[in-house]
């Protein structure tokens, strides 16, 4: 029996790897995808969504367009790391056969836990700007769902924007402090997506025949030296797909559960996730984090996915 799954999304290199593994591996069923500013302007995110989706020949999945902006901060973007317009390797343009639904992404999202009542998973990979307006909508949005993880927060490691902060929970606080004390979410952090490379040698195996196949390299490969040399990694570091793993095979990771919240005042404390791991405080459990990860067990199921989808050929050429 296939997982109903709603990714929200920010694509980013490491969000395009994540979504073609969700959509090529068969335990998982893509009921919709949902963007949000985050690695580039929404605009942008939405364009690499659609042609994604023409670029593997799904474009019966629909697709919500979001939140242009954090809630109260000011939009920052990330091209610098994921290329211009957010993303590398050769998208198509998007066609009218992949236009955007006519719901907001935060409707759509509550729309689908509705319609799929106590089994959607929520996997939110972007900054949590929809996640949070969706609850605001429904605020029994976490009891219609049968889970949410979300890649985001550094619970007990340094962070990658600040020393405390992850990029998706750095970029919208505000959002992300409301749902992680109000959704019980899995949070899958950098404390394990940081090593969730994919290995050079296996990377150097995959075909390259076509334009999807050039595409995956260029999101595979996404760091430059600089970065790789910053975080001691032989390959960059695809956050996102770790979290689609875990949907695949429940073995991927080991979470704890503790109180937590995130900060959302000054420079430092903005976007930082604390659990509260000695109960200094009376606070609530209140969500699980990923303190551990079966890396060969992810690589398996992330390389033998992409063979698997570059075998098929059901790439689209680029328009």
């Amino acid at each position: 029996m296939t997982r109903p799954v709603l990714i929200d999304t920010d694509p980013g290199c490491d969000d395009a790897v994540a979504l073609v593994l969700a959509l090529e591996h068969p335990d998982l069923e893509v009921v919709g995808l949902t963007t949000a500013h985050g690695n580039a302007p929404v605009s942008e995110t939405t364009a690499n969504t659609r042609g994604i989706l023409e670029l593997v020949d799904r474009a019966d999945v629909p697709v919500a367009v979001g939140a242009d902006r954090p809630q109260n901060v000011a939009l920052e973007t990330a091209e610098h790391i994921h290329g211009e317009g957010g993303i590398r390797g050769e998208v198509p343009a998007p066609t009218a056969a992949t236009d955007p639904v006519d719901i907001h992404a935060a409707q759509f999202i509550v729309e689908q836990a509705h319609e799929h009542d106590g089994d959607l998973v929520l996997a939110a990979i972007a900054p949590l700007t929809n996640v949070a307006l969706a609850h605001a909508l429904e605020p029994n949005l976490p009891e219609l769902l049968d889970e949410l993880i979300i890649m985001g927060g550094a619970a007990f490691t340094q962070g990658n924007v600040t020393p405390l902060a992850e990029a998706n929970f750095h970029s919208d606080p505000h959002a992300a402090q409301r749902v992680v004390r109000d959704c019980e979410p899995t949070i899958v952090g950098l404390d394990v997506t940081a090593q969730a490379t994919f290995p050079p040698e296996r990377l150097e195996s995959l075909s390259r025949d076509d334009p999807l196949g050039l595409s995956v390299f260029e999101w595979l490969t996404y760091y430059d030296e600089a970065t790789l040399e910053r975080y001691g990694i032989e390959s960059a570091a695809i956050h996102d797909a770790l979290v689609i793993a875990e949907l695949i095979d429940d073995d991927v990771l080991e979470t704890a559960s503790y109180p937590l919240t995130v900060g959302t005042d000054g420079d430092l404390a903005r976007g930082a996730l604390v659990p509260d791991a000695r109960g200094s405080t009376d606070a609530p459990v209140n969500g699980r984090v990923a303190l551990e990860a079966d890396y060969d067990r992810f690589r398996a199921i992330l390389g033998d996915s992409l063979e698997r989808l570059l075998e098929s050929g059901d790439a689209q050429p680029p328009r």
